[in-house]
């Protein structure tokens, strides 16, 4: 008699929890979207709830994270945590190439692009819905860089969900529109990246326009070794000839990849190919070359 009263107990528990959360119904239509994509083999052991609670509560998820968790962590739980939550360097380029995709595209396993072992599939729809969101990292820190509104969701289910749960942080671009503020972005000296989490139904979800400063990839790498991002495939260069020494490159670089002794000298270990130093170099001395040794690009353009 006891087993069935707990399991009706723990279902109307479920019910309340819900109808909290989800502000007075019991299940909103963006929500069902993400169990469907999710299934329910994925709600029943408890991933669902994972993505509900990062997807929903983004700020207090990552502020966690980066406070609580990443700190304490060993290096087995610093790998782990990469194995599951990975992102992917990208030139301003291929960032523009993703949300201006017009065609249908599903990879279940860049394994070669996206080194990791679980959260490597690429969905896009053709062209991809996009949603710009106040970017949980920033939103964290006490004197953000701003603008806020900077983090890109990409494709369905997701951006309904952010649109329809977080409507005051949160608006839907166009594809001409997401491309404005990847250069702008650029133009700041942030670095854009593509976002994979087992998560997220296992698969690429947003662009983040990361600062050095705020950024959550960015601090989890430089601060506590976890190995969250994979370089763009890409390496700097200095034109010595063009190179005054003014130190610019040096100063923005977020991965501290750039020494200056005369003239700017790449460490080529620490240089993950985001184009920041040949973005803000004002002599134009700094450019990105292809380097095999530094992985493959991710390149929509080239995997359609």
């Amino acid at each position: 008699m006891i087993a069935p009263i707990v399991f009706i107990a723990g279902v109307i528990a479920i019910i309340a929890l819900l109808f909290f959360l989800e502000r007075g119904r019991l299940m909103r239509k963006s929500t069902w979207a993400v169990l469907r994509a999710s299934g329910w083999q994925k709600f029943r052991v408890g991933t669902f709830w994972h993505t509900y609670v990062y997807a929903r509560f983004p700020k207090e998820y990552i502020g966690y994270a980066l406070k609580k968790a990443l700190p304490n962590y060993n290096t087995a739980a610093r790998q782990s945590a990469a194995d599951h939550y990975h992102g992917k360097v990208l030139p301003t380029a291929l960032a523009e190439a993703f949300v201006t995709h017009d065609h249908a595209l599903d990879l279940p396993n860049l394994e070669q692009i996206i080194p990791y072992p679980v959260a490597r599939r690429l969905v896009l729809q053709g062209p991809p819905d996009i949603a710009v969101f106040d970017c949980p990292c920033r939103a964290t820190r006490e004197n953000p860089c701003t603008p806020i509104q900077v983090c890109m969701i990409v494709g369905q289910p997701f951006v309904d969900f952010i649109v329809e749960h977080h409507p005051e942080k949160s608006r839907r671009v166009t594809s001409a529109e997401a491309v404005e503020i990847l250069r702008a972005e650029h133009a700041r000296g942030h670095i854009h990246a593509a976002y994979f989490k087992d998560a997220m139904l296992d698969r690429f979800y947003a662009i983040c326009n990361c600062c050095k400063c705020c950024c959550g990839g960015i601090e989890a790498m430089m601060k506590h070794g976890v190995p969250l991002l994979t370089a763009s495939g890409y390496v700097a260069r200095v034109n010595e000839i063009l190179c005054a020494g003014c130190g610019m490159c040096e100063s923005v670089c977020p991965f501290d990849a750039v020494q200056v002794n005369g003239h700017s000298n790449v460490i080529w270990d620490k240089c993950m190919g985001c184009g920041v130093c040949a973005g803000q170099c004002p002599n134009d001395a700094m450019e990105l070359v292809r380097d095999e040794r530094k992985g493959v690009p991710l390149d929509v353009r080239a995997l359609s």
